[in-house]
């Protein structure tokens, strides 16, 4: 039995060759993987001993000779094959064990910018496609496709389970499938990111095909329903998209389901847009309380004080490390998720008390580098949907006077948490803001006017209720001295008049619709500083 063995990651390599030495293998191999189980005292043919002709072109050709996939190829049970061999020297290969140059380190170490690279950036790109890698390719496809002669290895962890299976008499059809069906993932996860590399050096931000390099993270409980199947996968490699889900640290609690973590993604998204302490509570899929402050725990206390009713059983988001005074605060209420950068010791043993679930996460430090492997894409009937993503900041934002008064520095102030936060609720979308904290937010509803009532009665419960609510309605007026943002425009002035009459008095909306003109009269009759932003945060 011959192995060939072709690694750059050689974690394992030398203890599999030893195992295979010891049941009887003929061991070949290349390069610095030849050397390593060379120097562990373990024989071993070069790959150029094999073919008869030596490395060249600075390694870039040594194993694509018919010595090496002859041997790999060659069926078993086919009589011609057996002849070929035979006739021309060659011995079959019946195990490689290979993995890939890496090309992401390679693109990741690079400045890459997002716009076409050109010919200033030619030497960065020769640098990332001489780590293009063509014999390992080649290798594994070639043993894939001969599974049911070949065994097929591409990760260091099949290694000891190999070696078991072997000992025990050899590896059955279905996992020598498994391990054929990893070997072609693994391909084709690298020529997807490639594809990504290459896409970004063209400037194509949607090029006539693309492939997403997708890996298994973890199975979940179910989906949505209990009926429905659910796992996480993650998106190429964190030194390309910048850590997310797929690298959440769990430190007490049950595991996460599917809904747990379309929640935790949304305020961990929200709280990701403020510069300062900010703490997000998400229902559903939409804020129910956002709020800001000096400490993490004066922020937490305002985004529980918007709606103490909806928060019970949500998801929490901080932007900074939970210190203990925040984990007391939670105490009282049942929170399913908490996703923060870190926690404190005292936070930690809080928690752990408790059924949350608690997640940390490493912050992120900017878009993923490949542009494609930033896109939001979202399965439709017999396809999928890709954008750009939504990354315009409320920083970025210029607030334009419509009608009346100029907006009072406070009012500013909270339209642009305001703003922020609506670009996360579903539209139509209306959130309304006082003194750094989300007092109500209407969301999902069928009309603009439904999604600024719809609020105002969360504000009214709250005020009234024995909930928690620390900012009791004013004149009657729910929404009293509330500014708030819509994330389209308006096309009936009656929900101007609505947030108004609920207590508003600053209200931002994108502009550009043909009633523009009509909401600015109606926020002039009304007292309301209306502003208009140019830009429209739709989320369906």
């Amino acid at each position: 039995m011959r192995a060939l063995l072709s690694v750059w990651d050689k974690d394992g390599i030398v203890a599999f060759a030893r195992g295979l030495h010891d049941l009887g293998w003929d061991l070949v191999s290349t390069g610095q993987t030849a050397t390593a189980i060379a120097a562990a005292g373990i024989p071993v043919r070069q790959v150029a001993d094999v073919t008869g002709a030596p490395e060249m072109l600075g390694g870039r050709v040594k194993s694509l000779h018919p010595a090496i996939h002859g041997g790999i190829l060659a069926r078993r049970d086919h009589a011609a094959d057996r002849e070929d061999l035979h006739a021309r020297g060659i011995t079959a290969i019946d195990l490689v064990a290979c993995n890939l140059y890496p090309f992401v380190a390679a693109i990741s170490a690079a400045d890459l910018p997002p716009a076409p690279l050109g010919e200033a950036m030619r030497d960065d790109v020769a640098s990332a496609a001489d780590q293009i890698d063509i014999g390992g390719p080649a290798m594994i496809r070639a043993a894939a496709k001969n599974f049911a002669d070949v065994v097929v290895l591409v990760e260091p962890t099949a290694y000891g389970p190999t070696l078991e299976a072997l000992r025990e008499g050899g590896i059955p059809l279905p996992a020598r499938a498994r391990l054929a069906q990893a070997a072609f993932a693994h391909v084709a996860r690298y020529d997807a990111t490639i594809t990504a590399y290459l896409a970004a050096v063209s400037g194509d931000p949607f090029p006539p095909a693309m492939a997403l390099p997708l890996e298994r993270v973890r199975t979940l409980s179910y989906g949505e329903n209990p009926h429905q199947e659910a796992a996480l996968y993650r998106l190429a490699d964190p030194r390309l998209t910048g850590p997310g889900l797929a690298d959440l640290v769990q430190h007490s609690g049950d595991a996460p389901s599917y809904n747990n973590l379309l929640d935790l993604d949304c305020a961990r998204a929200i709280v990701a847009d403020f510069p300062g302490p900010a703490v997000a509570i998400v229902k559903h899929n939409n804020p129910c309380g956002v709020g800001t402050g000096a400490t993490i725990e004066e922020a937490y206390r305002r985004a529980f004080a918007g709606d103490p009713l909806s928060a019970f059983g949500g998801v929490v988001a901080a932007n900074r490390i939970v210190d203990g005074a925040m984990a007391r605060a939670m105490g009282g209420t049942l929170f399913w998720v908490m996703v923060a950068p870190g926690y404190a010791d005292e936070a930690l043993r809080a928690f752990a008390r408790r059924q949350t679930r608690v997640f940390s996460v490493p912050a992120a430090d900017g878009d993923a580098r490949l542009p494609a492997l930033a896109w939001h894409v979202r399965p439709v009937a017999g396809g999928f949907l890709a954008q750009t993503r939504d990354s315009v900041t409320a920083d970025s934002v210029t607030f334009t006077t419509a009608a009346g008064r100029d907006p009072t520095p406070a009012e500013l102030e909270d339209l642009r948490i305001a703003w922020r936060v609506v670009k996360h609720a579903r539209s139509n979308a209306s959130v309304f803001v006082r003194d750094g904290a989300v007092r109500a937010v209407g969301a999902g509803q069928g009309s603009r006017l439904d999604s600024v009532l719809s609020a105002s009665r969360i504000a009214a419960r709250t005020a009234g209720g024995d909930h928690g609510g620390s900012d009791p309605a004013r004149d009657g007026r729910p929404l009293a001295g509330t500014v708030m943002a819509t994330d389209g425009f308006f096309a009936d002035p009656d929900a101007v008049e609505a947030a108004a009459l609920a207590g508003a008095t600053a209200i931002a909306h994108p502009g550009g619709g043909r009633k523009d003109g009509a909401a600015a009269e109606m926020a002039g009759r009304h007292g309301v500083a209306l502003v208009t932003t140019g830009i429209r945060h739709f989320r369906h």
